[in-house]
């Protein structure tokens, strides 16, 4: 699984979790980072990414129209870069099992 790191997230990410999820990139590096919903979601779809965000907007698109590509959101409001490391490396297997599934379209993260 790779992902599609979303503007609201930090690019700081991508190095923190390559060993659990390699070839994951953030929107500005495919510039990216100024379109609008409908161009990363096209963007994502087509180069098989799995978008992350903290944004409720793809989860209405992903409501609308299924996947290819899914969503995970990451329902944590403002926080560090460290605590969102942290939510995500703590559910790599949850993670792995919602890409693995066919019917899985969205999977919401919250912190404890």
């Amino acid at each position: 699984m790779k992902f599609l790191f979303d503007q609201n997230l930090s690019r700081r990410l991508i190095g923190k979790l390559s060993e659990s999820f390699p070839d994951s990139v953030h929107v500005a590096h495919v510039e990216l980072d100024r379109a609008d919903d409908e161009v990363v979601w096209s963007y994502a779809r087509d180069n098989g990414f799995t978008i992350l965000s903290k944004d409720t907007d793809f989860l209405g698109i992903s409501v609308l129209r299924g996947a290819p590509p899914k969503v995970i959101y990451l329902e944590v409001g403002n926080c560090t870069t460290d605590l969102i490391h942290k939510m995500i490396q703590s559910s790599v297997d949850e993670i792995r099992e919602f890409d693995s599934s066919v019917a899985d379209t969205i999977l919401i993260l919250s912190r404890d």
